[in-house]
């Protein structure tokens, strides 16, 4: 089925919302996967796969500063997925690299690393350069590199395989940010390096889908949105004179 962006925005508002969010989080949440989706990176397959997370997550596990200082800072993420506890790493490195010119954060044991895209391009609109960089699977080890330019909403994005696999490779669930006031972070392919290209999303395309997603509707799984649709209803509140009265809240796709 096809879906505006408005209404993939408002359902999946709801679906954080009973899954537990605050209200802002939700929100923030539910801009993150529309604008994931309508980029072309299926946001809302991967928001499925990791539903199940996020309703067992501990809502009161905040992300937590184990290291700072005026240009670096490390955070725990407690596994938790990008869409709960990301906000204050981002907020954390822009301010930084406000005041020093470049910051570098490392956000560790976090889930559902790719939606962060969405968080970044917010970020990127207020005038800083970024460079997100993670590391996807083991066996083929690759890395995925994200790079936005300072006011620019769309970002360079690259996938490589690393042939050379270091001998201390250990599973890494975490993401490095890298943001700089005046310098330009995007992602290229060193010649001396011993990586191959598996996938390379340009700004230019990138774009092109966007104005494709929102000029035609975003393709969603059937079963896929039921699912939020169901999440959504846990927001419903019991019938009562108030709620008969209009003050209830709603699932209306167009409310």
């Amino acid at each position: 089925m096809k879906v505006s962006f408005n209404e993939l925005q408002g359902l999946c508002r709801k679906a954080f919302t009973g899954i537990g969010f605050e209200d802002g989080d939700a929100a923030d949440a539910a801009d993150m996967v529309a604008w994931m989706q309508c980029h072309g990176f299926n946001a809302i397959d991967q928001l499925n796969r990791g539903l199940d997370f996020l309703l067992e997550e501990d809502p009161e596990s905040l992300p937590k500063v184990i290291y700072q200082d005026g240009d670096l800072a490390v955070l725990d993420g407690h596994g938790q997925s990008v869409l709960r506890s990301i906000s204050l790493a981002t907020e954390l490195g822009f301010a930084k690299a406000r005041a020093r010119g470049l910051s570098v954060v490392k956000i560790r044991r976090c889930h559902n690393r790719q939606l962060i895209m969405g968080y970044l391009s917010r970020l990127a609109g207020r005038g800083i350069n970024i460079t997100a960089f993670w590391r996807n699977a083991q066996e083929p080890l690759t890395e995925q590199v994200v790079g936005f330019r300072a006011g620019r909403s769309t970002p360079e994005v690259r996938i490589y395989s690393v042939r050379d696999v270091p001998e201390e490779n250990e599973p890494n669930d975490g993401i490095t940010l890298v943001m700089a006031n005046h310098v330009e972070l995007l992602p290229s392919l060193g010649v001396d390096h011993d990586l191959d290209l598996l996938a390379r999303h340009s700004e230019s395309d990138l774009m092109a889908c966007r104005e494709r997603s929102l000029q035609e509707g975003i393709e969603v799984n059937d079963a896929i949105w039921a699912r939020l649709k169901t999440l959504a209803h846990r927001i419903l509140v019991e019938s009562s004179e108030a709620s008969r009265g209009g003050a209830g809240a709603g699932v209306n796709d167009n409310d």
